[in-house]
């Protein structure tokens, strides 16, 4: 349910269960809700208990099993600072993520989170490390135009397209 409401827009607790509301007859299609939606409180203790290294985990292995190994697609890898992903209180910058999109199925393959911008060329070679490459064209900007990032993905049997710029060395 809470996946469910997350695509579809839910930002809150509240909005999640409110998705539930709304859509029970949808979602009993999926789950057992003999005693209805659960309250917002119960949504956000069950969500804490995940490890987020575990769900990425499951994440990943979805979509790969979605995500065929044989078709010809073309990966777009870029990192994004996720808008009002800081904390002030606990003194941490925004989130930056790197992410694997499949421009055939429109979706994100892959994703790993980074401390900083900068970390985007030590980190696009362990994202390129969850994914099945072969036969793939990988593209990304100049940030990730390095010789090590292209030797890797050749190796593991995938072709790229990178973006050049004249500050880019490497």
């Amino acid at each position: 349910m809470t996946i469910f409401a997350v695509i579809s827009g839910a930002e809150s607790w509240e909005d999640i269960e409110d998705f539930g509301e709304t859509h029970l007859d949808f979602l009993k299609q999926y789950g057992d809700f003999e005693n209805g939606i659960p309250v917002h409180d119960t949504i956000a203790r069950v969500v804490s208990c995940i490890s987020p290294a575990k769900f990425h985990e499951c994440f990943i292995n979805w979509m790969r099993d979605c995500h065929s190994s044989n078709d010809k697609d073309v990966i777009a890898i870029d990192g994004k600072t996720l808008r009002h992903s800081y904390d002030k209180s606990r003194r941490r910058g925004a989130i930056h993520v790197i992410s694997a999109f499949s421009t055939m199925h429109s979706l994100v393959i892959g994703q790993i989170k980074t401390d900083k911008k900068s970390n985007e060329i030590t980190a696009i070679p362990e994202l390129l490390n969850m994914l099945d490459i072969k036969g793939k064209i990988i593209t990304t900007d100049a940030m990730g135009c390095q010789k090590d990032i292209a030797e890797k993905i050749q190796k593991q049997g995938g072709d790229y397209l990178f973006a050049v710029k004249g500050n880019r060395g490497g």
